[in-house]
């Protein structure tokens, strides 16, 4: 299944775009399943149909689906509560009603995640392409990473492989004096991973790209160099640019000042998109789309092949230097906005208002670190090995 995760600043029209984006897939051909975050109904809008927690046919080809975070919330949080009921009542704790219960901060991106397992599991059908309404940038970006962060989390407090067998947890219990941890929280732990991992699997995937949309200006183009940076960071390929609302081309010399400046300005920084990504215009309606045929007018690309993964490259020059070298593409990067510490067999990278903690690879897991330069885009790290790990050679 194709995945485009759409986002870009605030206000650029990001919603209408992806909903333009899911019309143009299907005119192509494509069973399409657009999904959105919004709790307010602005895919609908776009849309021209009222969309919800259930899937909703919009044309042919096309459904729509814009999961409830008050009622992911309700269930999930009374579910947790009939789970742990041994342990409330034995503190004597009162049981929460349904009623009382309103979301938290967060509870919207938890419930998109949910929405996104659930259409990588088939559960709303068979699809040929996702497309998903994404929060603006920043919001976005940090919940792509939050199930590898969430799943991160979960080893490091709950070890799966150091779950003591059950027929031996009662006697080691009482070797070491305390009580381990019950076998239900491993389970639970497990249940969440894997529901953790089926979200991670669909961004993750070869065949998924995110599609920035931003009306073309000084802020956008500074907002969306932060996004590739970002994007880059954590591993996730950029499809394209969409410039939303671009004027026409002049229709003679009478137009006022301020509009041929804004149209200038418009043109500089579409130069400027063009010569770093692939960039697509989309022209100014004159009017807020409404409806398939307002959508289809504005004529965004369908989604095409999904770009070449990012690679992250480990260059063994042992032989002639004795290092080996590890290039992360950070395309934007500034030298003073970076930052590495290594911690364990991870590195905690961060560039810009980005961090992000990655695994090394194996090979490197056996060296130190020697040192870095920023180069074109790409941070070059260089390590040595490790004479006490690495194996010796006559």
């Amino acid at each position: 299944m194709r995945t485009l995760l759409v986002t870009g600043p605030g206000g650029a029209g990001r919603t209408t775009l992806a909903a333009a984006t899911a019309i143009a897939a299907a005119r192509a051909g494509a069973r399409t399943l657009v999904v959105s975050a919004d709790p307010a109904d602005t895919l609908g809008a776009a849309l021209g149909t009222p969309t919800g927690p259930r899937p909703t046919t919009v044309t042919h080809h096309v459904t729509a689906l814009r999961p409830a975070p008050d009622d992911a919330f309700r269930d999930g949080l009374l579910a947790l509560q009939d789970h742990a009921r041994p342990a409330l009542d034995l503190l004597g704790a009162d049981r929460l009603d349904g009623e009382e219960l309103t979301p938290l901060p967060g509870a919207g991106e938890l419930t998109l995640l949910g929405a996104l397992r659930e259409a990588a599991e088939g559960a709303h059908g068979t699809y040929d392409t996702l497309v998903v309404d994404l929060p603006a940038t920043p919001r976005a970006l940090a919940l792509l990473a939050l199930p590898a962060q969430l799943r991160r989390y979960l080893r490091r407090l709950l070890p799966p492989e150091r779950q003591a067998a059950r027929a031996l947890r009662p006697v080691l219990g009482r070797l070491a004096g305390v009580p381990l941890p019950a076998a239900t929280l491993y389970e639970t732990a497990a249940r969440w991973d894997a529901r953790l991992a089926a979200a991670q699997a669909l961004i993750e995937d070869p065949d998924t790209s995110v599609r920035l949309v931003a009306e073309p200006g000084p802020a956008a183009a500074d907002a969306v160099a932060t996004a590739a940076l970002g994007l880059a960071l954590h591993g996730l390929r950029l499809d394209a640019v969409v410039a939303n609302r671009v004027l026409p081309a002049a229709d003679g010399p009478g137009e006022g000042p301020w509009l041929a400046a804004l149209r200038a300005q418009q043109h500089k920084t579409l130069q400027e998109w063009e010569a770093a990504h692939p960039t697509h215009p989309v022209v100014h309606l004159g009017a807020e789309p409404r409806g398939p045929d307002d959508l289809a007018a504005l004529a965004p690309p369908a989604p095409g092949p999904a770009p070449a993964p990012l690679d992250w490259p480990v260059t063994d020059a042992r032989a002639e230097e004795s290092l080996l070298y590890w290039a992360i593409p950070l395309p934007g990067a500034v030298r003073d906005e970076l930052g590495l510490v290594r911690r364990g067999d991870e590195l905690v990278v961060r560039a810009g208002p980005f961090r992000r903690i990655v695994p090394l690879p194996s090979a490197l897991r056996r060296c130190t670190v020697s040192g870095a330069s920023l180069r074109d885009g790409v941070l070059h790290l260089r390590f040595t090995p490790d004479p006490d790990l690495w194996p010796r050679t006559r």
